[in-house]
C-alpha cells in the first residue's frame, strides 16, 4: 500500500536531505561533483525542486479543464 500524501510530503524531503548529506561527507569534490547526473547529490537536489513543480502545473492543468469545462 502506497503511503499518504502527508506522509510523502514529510518523507521525500528527508530523504533528499539525507542523501545530500550523505553525498557531502562521501564525495570529495562536493558542490562541483552535483553537476553530473550520475551522482547522488544531483538527484537529492533535483528531487525536492521537480516535486512542487509538478504538483503545481498539475492543479494549474486540473483547474484549467474545471474552468474549461464549466464555462
Amino acid at each position: 500500500m502506497l503511503p499518504s500524501l502527508p506522509t510523502l510530503t514529510v518523507l521525500v524531503p528527508l530523504l533528499s536531505l539525507a542523501g545530500l548529506f550523505y553525498s557531502a561527507s562521501v564525495d570529495e569534490n562536493f558542490p562541483q561533483g552535483c553537476t553530473s547526473t550520475n551522482s547522488l547529490c544531483f538527484y537529492s537536489l533535483l528531487l525536492p525542486v521537480t516535486i512542487p513543480v509538478y504538483v503545481f502545473f498539475h492543479l494549474w492543468t486540473w483547474m484549467g479543464i474545471k474552468l474549461f469545462r464549466h464555462n
